[in-house]
C-alpha cells in the first residue's frame, strides 16, 4: 500500500483516497484545516473561434490542461499554486466549470494564473481553482454555455495513448464534456500515481466515444465492485461518477479513463 503523498501532488493526494483507497494509507489524507464553505472550482477556458474547431480536439485539449496544471511545478508544496490547488482538491467535490471565449477575451485569460494546451484554435486553459464567487472579471464575463460543436470522426486511436471514453448513453454539452474529462485525466493519473507509476502516463489522452458492448462489459465490472478495484486491476479502466450539480443524475458514470496498453 502506498503511503499517502508518497508519487501523489497536492491535487491527486485528496483525490486517492476517493478513487482508490485499496492503493494509499488513508491516515492524514486531508489536512487538519476545518472546512470553510467554500465552494471552490478549477475553470476551463474554451477557446472556440468563429473557425470552431473539432470537438474532439477541445475535449483532448481539457483533458489535457486540468491533469497538467495539477502536476506542475508551482502546484508543488513550494510553489505559488499550492495553496489554491490544496484547498480546491481536499474539499468534498473537485469541481470543474467550463466557459468559452475568443479573441481578445482568449488573449486576456492567457493573464490568469493557469496553463494553457491544445493544438492551434482547439486549445484550453486550466485557470488555477479558485472561490467560484471570487473569478478575476476576464473569466466572469465569459459565457458557461451557449455554443455547441458538431460530433466529429476523429480517425484511430494514436498508439499506445491512454483513453477517456465517454458514455454512450449519455448526452452531455460541450461544457459539460470539457469538465468531466479533465476529471477523469486526473483520476486516472491518480490511481496511476498511487500504483506506483508516473502520473504523467496519462497526459495527452485520446477522447472517443465507448461503443455500447465496451462500455456495458466495463461498467458489469463496475456493478459487481463498486470501489472500482476490480475495474482497475482487471480492465485498467478508471470510472468518473458525477455528482449530479447539472445535467445528469448523481452517481452518473460520466465517463471511463482505460490507462495506456
Amino acid at each position: 500500500m502506498l503511503e499517502h503523498g508518497q508519487a501523489l501532488t497536492p491535487a491527486l493526494a485528496p483525490l486517492a483516497t476517493r478513487v482508490c483507497p485499496w492503493l494509499v494509507d488513508t491516515v492524514g489524507a486531508h489536512r487538519d484545516e476545518p472546512d470553510d464553505g467554500v465552494v471552490r472550482a478549477m475553470t476551463l477556458v474554451l477557446r472556440l473561434e468563429r473557425d470552431a474547431p473539432a470537438r474532439t480536439a477541445v475535449l483532448e485539449s481539457a483533458a489535457d490542461a486540468a491533469l497538467a496544471l495539477c502536476l506542475d511545478d508551482r502546484a508543488a508544496p513550494d510553489g505559488p499554486w499550492f495553496d489554491a490547488v490544496a484547498a480546491w482538491a481536499d474539499a468534498g467535490r473537485i469541481r470543474k466549470l467550463a466557459r468559452r471565449a475568443r479573441t481578445s477575451h482568449w488573449r486576456a485569460v492567457q493573464e490568469i494564473d493557469g496553463v494553457t494546451l491544445g493544438a492551434e484554435g482547439a486549445e484550453v486553459r486550466a485557470l488555477v481553482p479558485g472561490p467560484v464567487d471570487e473569478v478575476p472579471h476576464e473569466v466572469r464575463r465569459l459565457q458557461i454555455g451557449g455554443t455547441e460543436l458538431p460530433p466529429d470522426q476523429p480517425g484511430p486511436l494514436p498508439a499506445g495513448a491512454p483513453v477517456i471514453w465517454l458514455n454512450p448513453g449519455v448526452e452531455q454539452t460541450l461544457g459539460k464534456a470539457a469538465a468531466q474529462v479533465g476529471h477523469a485525466s486526473m483520476i486516472l493519473g491518480t490511481v496511476l500515481a498511487a500504483a506506483g507509476a508516473d502520473p504523467s502516463d496519462a497526459r495527452h489522452a485520446a477522447v472517443r466515444t465507448a461503443s455500447r458492448d465496451d462500455w456495458a462489459r466495463w461498467t458489469e465490472a463496475l456493478d459487481a465492485d463498486p470501489s472500482g478495484r476490480t475495474a482497475w486491476e482487471v480492465h485498467g479502466v478508471a470510472p468518473v461518477r458525477d455528482a449530479g450539480f447539472t445535467e445528469v443524475a448523481p452517481g452518473t458514470v460520466t465517463c471511463l479513463a482505460v490507462r495506456a496498453s
